[in-house]
């Protein structure tokens, strides 16, 4: 398991563009990948479970990526966490 967190700078908060980014990010990979944000959890394949987090400027994601090739999809994962 691997875990990392990701605070959003974006003014826009986490909206359509980089919740589009974070599921194209993990669609290739096997491993269940898991976003937090203020006790609220759903997958990142979840486009609108993402949405639903309402994550805004300053609110820390919390990602969790467990699997076969968690290694991989969490690196993959960071360098979209650029939001």
């Amino acid at each position: 398991m691997i875990e990392f967190s990701h605070v959003i700078s974006d003014a826009e908060g986490l909206h359509a563009r980089p919740v589009a980014l974070v599921a194209s990010a993990v669609h290739p990979w096997e491993s269940s990948v898991t976003v937090t944000c203020r006790g609220a959890s759903t997958s990142a394949r979840d486009l609108m479970g993402l949405m639903g987090l309402c994550a805004r400027r300053g609110d820390e994601l919390a990602v969790r990526v467990e699997g076969p090739d968690e290694e991989a999809c969490a690196a993959a994962l960071r360098e979209v966490f650029t939001f």
